[in-house]
């Protein structure tokens, strides 16, 4: 699938790689949530979060807007899961018919990190798999096995 990044986050992608030395395969724009979210090449996450997040705080700073990064990965289930970390999930169910996928967490708890205060999570990952793999995000629910919550 062709994205395509306009001036604004080809910005910010190259400030990340001044900053942190890592590289942005992509960069979104999130103005409901004030926030922008960096999709970072696998094996740079570590790169661009620095000790204790300073990578993080240092671009908050310099951007004035909330960071937020997902290590990509070309497997829909294993970017889901970067997406909702540090939730862990279950599985990732797929709909051929209607283009939607469901997100199952190992824990009942977990539900509500997965969504997130305010959807905000949720939202992330409507974006990101729209733009990653075209499909929709549909609902997250709970595995229903006994995990002691």
């Amino acid at each position: 699938m062709e994205r395509t990044i306009g001036f604004k986050e080809r910005r910010y992608i190259e400030e990340l790689r001044i900053l942190t030395k890592s590289t942005a395969i992509d960069c979104v724009v999130d103005e409901k949530f004030d926030r922008i979210l960096y999709i970072i090449k696998p094996g740079d996450m570590g790169l661009a979060i620095g000790k204790k997040g300073e990578n993080i705080h240092k671009l908050e700073k310099v951007l004035g807007k909330k960071i937020e990064m997902v290590e990509y990965h070309d497997d829909l289930e294993g970017f889901v899961a970067n997406i909702f970390k540090p939730v862990d999930i279950a599985r990732v169910m797929r709909d051929p018919n209607q283009g939607i996928i469901d997100v199952l967490v190992t824990k009942k708890g977990d539900i509500g990190i997965a969504i997130g205060k305010g959807g905000a999570n949720v939202e992330k990952a409507r974006v990101l798999v729209r733009r990653f793999f075209n499909l929709d995000m549909g609902e997250i629910t709970w595995t229903g096995e006994s995990d002691g919550s």
